[in-house]
């Protein structure tokens, strides 16, 4: 193997190639980084939080492609795969994901922040566990929920020291939002997750999966909403947050028929719910400032 194809196949175990799974962890740690910050967040932290995600991302696509390297030649999305095709052995994925891991622990030790430091190995157990949830455990897209949203009490911890209420409400807006997204995920491999008896959300909630994912997102908006109540935002946010309900609607008409092609554009879709509530937060505290200046 060349080192070009070498440095592709690195590539394509740590997922750089396919950016959507490290956006959809970017969006709630920026939610939390300016809402903790009320305005703009210290630009270190900004570039620690954005770094140790692509960081962590990366880590846990080795992660997950390590615990399914037996399962993935046999699903048609993941069998081209580095590990599930051979391309790459087991001990150079581990090894690659152990210096991505060191690396963002020493982006936490730059925090100078115990709390967060401690809450960044409930993070590393979250990320490490949830690979194997579903070999057993019928709802796994909820611990996803936890995982993915934790750069959020580290946030608040790296802003405050301590955890504030509304640092569990946004992370339950999170879990409810990745319940949603990452069910959408799943109808995907629907078919080929039975035949090899794993589980997903999908499986669980078979022909109320289209009601399932509706519901989280519902909740998932109606959660963000009481956060912009509790916390003063203004019609900025909400406009954020109504251009969110919009894609969410983009996302039922894509997932209706069930089919594989319309299931994972409504995944994908997500980015911009993340995104359009992230510009509406922004833009509400930046008026917000300008106007208490």
């Amino acid at each position: 193997m060349t080192l070009k194809e070498r440095l592709d196949a690195y590539e394509k175990l740590m997922r750089l190639d396919k950016p959507i799974g490290a956006l959809l962890l970017l969006w709630p740690a920026l939610w939390a980084l300016w809402l903790a910050k009320y305005g703009i967040p210290d630009l270190d932290l900004l570039v620690i939080f954005v770094v140790g995600v692509v960081l962590t991302r990366s880590a846990g696509c080795i992660i997950n492609d390590y615990a399914d390297r037996n399962f993935d030649p046999y699903v048609e999305r993941t069998r081209d795969r580095p590990l599930a095709a051979g391309v790459l052995s087991a001990r150079e994925a581990l090894t690659l994901a152990a210096v991505l891991l060191l690396l963002a622990f020493l982006l936490v030790l730059l925090l100078k922040n115990t709390l967060a430091m401690v809450l960044s190995f409930v993070a590393l157990g979250l990320m490490v566990v949830y690979p194997f949830l579903k070999r057993f455990f019928v709802f796994p897209q909820a611990w996803l929920g936890i995982a993915f949203g934790f750069s959020i009490p580290m946030a608040y911890a790296a802003q405050y020291n301590k955890l504030v209420t509304v640092t569990w409400v946004l992370l339950a807006a999170n879990i409810f939002w990745a319940i949603a997204y990452d069910t959408e995920y799943a109808m995907v491999d629907r078919d080929d997750d039975v035949k090899l008896g794993l589980r997903s959300s999908a499986i669980l909630l078979g022909r109320y999966d289209v009601a399932g994912v509706m519901v989280a997102h519902g909740l998932f908006l109606l959660t963000m909403v009481l956060i912009g109540y509790t916390q003063f935002l203004g019609v900025l946010y909400y406009v954020g947050l109504a251009v969110a309900a919009a894609l969410v609607y983009l996302q039922y008409r894509l997932i209706r028929d069930r089919t594989r092609e319309g299931c994972f554009k409504a995944f994908l879709n997500n980015n911009w719910v993340g995104l359009a509530i992230w510009l509406g937060l922004v833009l509400d505290l930046q008026l917000r400032l300008r106007i208490f200046k």
